[in-house]
């Protein structure tokens, strides 16, 4: 893929692959510890691009922003009463399924409250599949012949020195942190916050070489595409086209969102369609770093929907799967 000049190919390269070893029947899975570590240094590569100033710019267009955090939470929400509804998957699953984000903390919760975790996991990596997918060929329409000089201006093996040791303390430190005080994404947004305010406090230069990069996003790819097995698969297929369709319908919102907010703020249709992505955070965030868009917007919207989907996903998984009646029910 990175031959073709494909916005996130190593992301994308090591996801589809993942996807057709496991429905062809593959066992093999990554271990869990390589996917917490891509994670923290992913973090650090956000907190690159995060500075004070983007909050300048979020505080002065909050109703905005408050707007778009409010409609995609309403619209996951009319999707997960309407999968719960109007298809047969079983108990709470369409509601915690269609949460627009926070895709690993969702999955860890569904199963305390009676969700059919394998299906979970199915409808949020599908969703990651896609958004990571459509988000790519945006990117490529938009950067067009732009996408080639991008690749070609990648330095794989820089000179490394003291920032480099600090760099991997930071991610270490900080997710060994988040995962110890077991906070939603944790691994990743810990690294993320301390390291934006050591790098915007001139304490760090967060320095990552391409190659390790590339590792991080190959094992991110891999674990997403890999929980993709037969089985689930096989079991999901009778509500496929329900999950398929609610998928599709909240990325359109979230694009019609996004074409309203280039009109508000004066931004580029593509740094305005990656802020109002609906997830992963991950994904988002590899796509947008090689796209040349304004990365700072993009991550501050991410992560002040995903820490918004952590607050009121549980409640709101809860209120629908209590309240909306079962068609079998009728």
């Amino acid at each position: 893929m990175l031959h073709f000049h494909i916005p996130a190919a190593m992301l994308l390269g090591p996801m589809v692959v993942g996807v057709t070893m496991s429905l062809c029947g593959a066992t093999v899975r990554i271990d869990n510890r390589f996917f917490i570590s891509s994670q923290a240094i992913l973090g650090c590569m956000i907190a690159q691009n995060l500075s004070s100033s983007i909050l300048v710019s979020l505080a002065a267009n909050w109703p905005i922003v408050l707007f778009i955090l409010l409609a995609t939470l309403f619209a996951s929400g009319m999707s997960g009463w309407l999968l719960v509804r109007f298809s047969s998957l079983p108990g709470t699953t369409g509601a915690w399924g269609s949460s627009p984000g926070g895709a690993a903390a969702m999955v860890a919760m569904s199963e305390e409250y009676g969700a059919d975790v394998r299906l979970v996991a199915f409808m949020q990596y599908l969703r990651v599949l896609f958004v990571a997918g459509s988000a790519a060929l945006v990117v490529r329409i938009a950067m067009g012949g732009e996408a080639k000089s991008v690749v070609q201006e990648l330095i794989w093996f820089p000179p490394l020195g003291r920032d480099f040791v600090a760099t991997l303390a930071l991610a270490v430190i900080a997710g060994w942190l988040g995962r110890r005080l077991r906070f939603p994404s944790g691994t990743m947004l810990f690294p993320m916050l301390i390291g934006a305010g050591l790098h915007a406090g001139d304490v760090l230069t967060i320095q990552l070489p391409e190659w390790l990069l590339a590792m991080a996003y190959a094992f991110i790819g891999w674990s997403v595409g890999l929980r993709f097995n037969r089985a689930v698969f096989l079991l999901a297929l009778r509500t496929l086209p329900q999950i398929v369709i609610s998928i599709l319908a909240l990325m359109s919102l979230c694009a019609l969102m996004a074409l309203a907010l280039t009109k508000v703020l004066d931004m580029d249709f593509l740094t305005a369609y990656l802020a109002t992505s609906p997830g992963g955070l991950d994904t988002v965030a590899i796509i947008a770093a090689g796209s040349g868009v304004d990365m700072s917007f993009v991550m501050a919207m991410q992560t002040l929907r995903l820490f918004s989907i952590l607050m009121t996903g549980p409640a709101m998984a809860k209120f629908i799967s209590r309240h909306a009646p079962r068609k079998s029910d009728n």
